[in-house]
């Protein structure tokens, strides 16, 4: 869709949001253990829980729809219920899923987000250690979204697989429009492709990012003052505009070059390069490797892996 960046920043991290546990529980319960994937979430679609976490102060509560997410974090505790009993022990490596049918439970679901290198390398590190998205204080549904993806997970009715894939990607979709109006976002790409003043001379170079920008044009596009413009751009995005459209293009260049068998002089070219020489210097002056040295060692390390294999949630 034209005039939307973040939802091309997003395509291009590749961001995936996978489940992996989902429980429905009466009375005292606890699951507890250690986190080892980098981006975890745990929402609650019903009921109440108390969330724990290295780094964090003292217990966080969700309420139904709401979402904790967490940041390279190596613990987690989640309990639920009554305070004053012992709690049962939930084992959300073995429970999967379970129905929803018990009145009354506490429905509690868990995943964790992947994102290739490009996209680890430009969010998480404005991510707080827990991130906190409350559904109560906005409209987007957070909590149909989690019902429906939970009933899709216990039901197993056919096609669920490829339901919980969409849901999976639109709850995602759901906390970052919920995240970006609640919280104090650092400088950097989540900010800057977020803030509407920019939007215009942000949209301009994501539309087409081979064109040779100058502040002036881009400061026109967003009705400001040249110098009013570099500064804003700067305090959201942490870099000045034409240092932002170079990583921009280096980051469309590296995509390319993954998943593509276009030469390095045609990639180059696309992004406003006059030269495969010029292109090539560019690249390896920001990645830090040659363009084909890049490519060789990605698709290795591709096959290696079996990233061929399509991506499954295994982990609790």
């Amino acid at each position: 869709m034209r005039g939307d960046p973040l939802s091309g920043v997003l395509d291009l991290i590749e961001i995936q949001g996978l489940m992996s546990s989902g429980f429905a529980v009466d009375g005292s319960w606890i699951a507890q253990g250690a986190l080892d994937h980098p981006l975890k979430f745990v929402a609650v679609a019903r009921g109440r829980a108390r969330v724990t976490t290295d780094g964090c102060d003292g217990p966080v509560i969700l309420d139904a729809g709401d979402v904790a997410l967490l940041n390279h974090r190596s613990w987690l505790t989640v309990r639920g219920g009554p305070e004053d009993e012992p709690p049962v022990e939930i084992d959300v490596t073995r429970v999967g899923f379970t129905s929803l049918e018990e009145d009354g439970a506490d429905v509690v679901l868990g995943g964790h987000i992947d994102l290739n290198p490009i996209g680890r390398e430009l969010f998480t590190h404005t991510l707080p250690p827990m991130g906190l998205v409350r559904a109560s204080v906005t409209d987007t549904p957070l909590r149909d979204r989690l019902v429906h993806l939970f009933d899709e997970a216990a039901g197993g009715r056919i096609g669920s697989s490829f339901a919980i894939r969409q849901h999976g990607q639109l709850l995602l979709l759901d906390m970052l429009r919920v995240y970006i109006h609640q919280a104090e976002i650092p400088p950097g790409w989540l900010r800057v492709l977020t803030d509407e003043r920019l939007h215009p001379a942000v949209v301009l170079m994501h539309e087409d990012p081979g064109k040779p920008w100058r502040l002036e044009t881009l400061a026109q596009a967003a009705t400001m003052s040249r110098t009013s413009f570099a500064t804003l751009f700067r305090t959201a995005a942490g870099m000045p505009p034409l240092a932002y459209l170079n990583r921009w293009r280096m980051l469309l260049a590296q995509r390319a070059l993954r998943a593509g068998d276009d030469s390095i002089g045609a990639i180059g070219a696309t992004l406003g390069y006059t030269s495969e020489s010029a292109f090539s210097t560019a690249f390896k002056r920001e990645v830090g490797e040659s363009p084909l040295r890049y490519r060789s060692r990605v698709r290795s390390q591709a096959v290696a892996a079996g990233s061929d294999e399509p991506l499954t949630a295994q982990e609790p």
